[in-house]
């Protein structure tokens, strides 16, 4: 399979995202035709950047509004610049960390930025990044070029920010680390349940900005977080690669000293002044690792840090988590309840967990044929091949305990 060069160092090279995008498909699409008959060169990646930042030269010398920048490109073209090192002034150590905080610009809006930013510099493809705001993918299409757009139009500069305004900066940047974890613990698509090598880009970018900005509390919550949950991955799926849920998972293959890190973090997290989001997802986590088993969870304390949660960063996954936590307190049709006044969210509607955690409670309360087509829904919603054959397995329990009717729902409990 054909490298792809680094957008990131494209973009920083070029300061145009556009460019950057574009000679990149050229250097991959030359790389395609060259390739077959000359050999794979000896440094793939290197090959490409190089032919990308040629490709680059070619444009800007036909366009006279980039001339001013053809003198630092052909510079950067003959040297590749290691990134800095980390020190106490407060600079950035780390690249691509760098281009997170300059697209962290405050002319742009919140939501788009961030999209922006994982789209161009943290390689997800925009249906993945549509799936982390859920929205359907041509809205987020739309969503980056307006961006971009905003961009060029106010010639907002590619400068990384100097040490005063990386506070400002910092909760879109948690953001985007989140949201390229959230892609490596629950792939959007394709055969593996889990990418772990975004999961644990996610994590080494969180270190870092735990170590940049000690004193910022959601830093720690964020590192928690992921450390938390990136524990359970080796029981998370089975030795065919097939998706094990929380209940059945072998909790003796956790990590224990991830889960001991993670909840020192969380206290720093929750100590000192007003939780942040982050710090109170990483106290349910903490309290998902802790317990012996699901039954055994403390659920009453994860329904009040949803109730928290609620209120710091309000969402419909943060509603449908917290009737899946109601419904284990309080029993299904607590929880049934909570789920169906969530019905007409929109950005439920392409969410396959939302009508997979439906199904659960009606097979729970004997409503066998409500199930099955909750599940059917999941089914069609879901994205990788485990998440289907889960709901696949799910679906196939109610149709048969439902009997031939295929029907309605069963005298008594499950």
């Amino acid at each position: 399979m054909c490298p792809r060069p680094s957008r990131s160092e494209l973009v920083r090279c070029f300061g145009d995202l556009d460019l950057a995008e574009e000679v990149t498909s050229e250097a991959m699409e030359a790389a395609l035709r060259h390739w077959p008959a000359d050999g794979v060169p000896a440094r793939p990646g290197a090959w490409l950047l190089t032919t990308a930042r040629r490709r680059a030269v070619d444009r800007l010398r036909r366009d006279q509004a980039y001339a001013a920048r053809l003198a630092v490109l052909r510079a950067d073209a003959e040297r590749a610049e290691p990134a800095p090192a980390a020190d106490a002034t407060g600079e950035l150590p780390d690249e691509r960390l760098q281009l997170f905080f300059t697209c962290a610009h405050p002319a742009l809006a919140a939501e788009d930025r961030t999209a922006l930013t994982l789209r161009c510099l943290a390689g997800l493809t925009t249906p993945e990044v549509a799936r982390a705001f859920l929205v359907p993918t041509p809205t987020m299409a739309q969503r980056i070029v307006r961006a971009k757009k905003k961009i060029r139009d106010a010639r907002i500069p590619f400068r990384v920010p100097g040490p005063d305004e990386l506070p400002e900066r910092l909760p879109g940047v948690l953001q985007v680390v989140y949201s390229v974890f959230t892609e490596g613990y629950a792939a959007s698509s394709g055969p593996r349940l889990q990418r772990l090598d975004l999961a644990q880009e996610a994590i080494r970018l969180a270190r870092i900005l735990r170590r940049l900005l000690p004193a910022e509390r959601e830093t720690a919550g964020l590192l928690a977080l992921l450390l938390l949950v990136h524990a359970r991955r080796e029981a998370r799926t089975g030795p065919d690669g097939e998706q094990v849920l929380l209940e059945d998972q072998d909790r003796a293959r956790w990590d224990r000293a991830m889960i001991e890190e993670g909840r020192a973090l969380v206290v720093e997290a929750l100590t000192g002044g007003p939780a942040g989001p982050y710090g109170v997802q990483a106290a349910v986590a903490a309290l998902h690792d802790e317990a012996a088993d699901v039954r055994s969870t403390d659920w009453p304390q994860i329904v009040a840090l949803y109730d928290v949660l609620l209120s710091l960063a309000p969402s419909p996954v943060v509603a449908l988590n917290r009737a899946v936590a109601v419904a284990m307190r309080d029993g299904p049709e607590a929880g049934l309840a909570l789920l169906d006044a969530l019905e007409g969210e929109p950005r439920l509607r392409a969410y396959h967990p939302y009508p997979a955690a439906r199904g659960d409670l009606l097979s729970l309360l004997g409503r066998r044929g409500e199930a099955a087509a909750r599940y059917r829904e999941a089914l069609r919603l879901a994205g990788t091949d485990p998440e289907r054959e889960a709901l696949r397995r799910k679906l196939a329990r109610v149709e048969s305990a439902a009997g031939p009717g295929g029907g309605g729902p069963a005298a008594g409990g499950s």
